[in-house]
C-alpha cells in the first residue's frame, strides 16, 4: 500500500493543470501592489537627494547628469541592493521616482547591470 499513494500523487499532478507559463511568450500577471524598478522622470526631478537620505540600504547615491539645462545631480539606484520598500517613491516631492511592474530587467549575469544611472531609468 505504500507504494500506491506515491503513484496516485503521481498521476493527480499529471492530470492537473500547469502552475508554470511559458516565459516569455505568456507573462505572469501581477497583483497591483507588485513593486518592480524604479523609474525616474528626469524633467522633473528637483535634484532635493531626499530619496538618497530616506533609503535605508543606501542603495541610491546623486550622480552629476548633464542636461540640457547644465549639470543636475539625479538618483542612481542599484537594484541588487534595492528592498522595494518604496520610501524613496512616498518622500519625492515632485514624485518623479516611481517604482514600476517592470520585472524583466532584473535577470543579469553581473549584478553591476543592476546598478542604474539616471539616463538609464527613463
Amino acid at each position: 500500500m505504500a507504494v500506491v499513494e506515491p503513484v496516485i500523487e503521481t498521476l493527480k499532478n499529471f492530470a492537473s493543470k500547469r502552475t508554470t507559463v511559458e516565459y516569455p511568450e505568456q507573462k505572469e500577471s501581477l497583483p497591483d501592489t507588485y513593486r518592480g524598478m524604479l523609474r525616474l522622470d528626469m524633467a522633473t526631478c528637483i535634484s532635493c537627494s531626499a530619496c538618497e537620505r530616506i533609503c535605508p540600504n543606501k542603495t541610491i547615491t546623486m550622480v552629476d547628469v548633464l542636461t540640457d539645462k547644465g549639470v543636475k545631480i539625479m538618483p542612481m539606484v542599484g537594484h541588487e541592493r534595492c528592498l522595494f520598500c518604496a520610501l524613496c517613491e512616498e518622500v519625492c516631492p515632485p514624485k518623479c521616482l516611481t517604482l514600476t511592474k517592470n520585472y524583466e530587467d532584473f535577470e543579469a549575469r553581473d549584478k553591476r547591470t543592476l546598478m542604474k544611472r539616471p539616463e538609464e531609468m527613463e
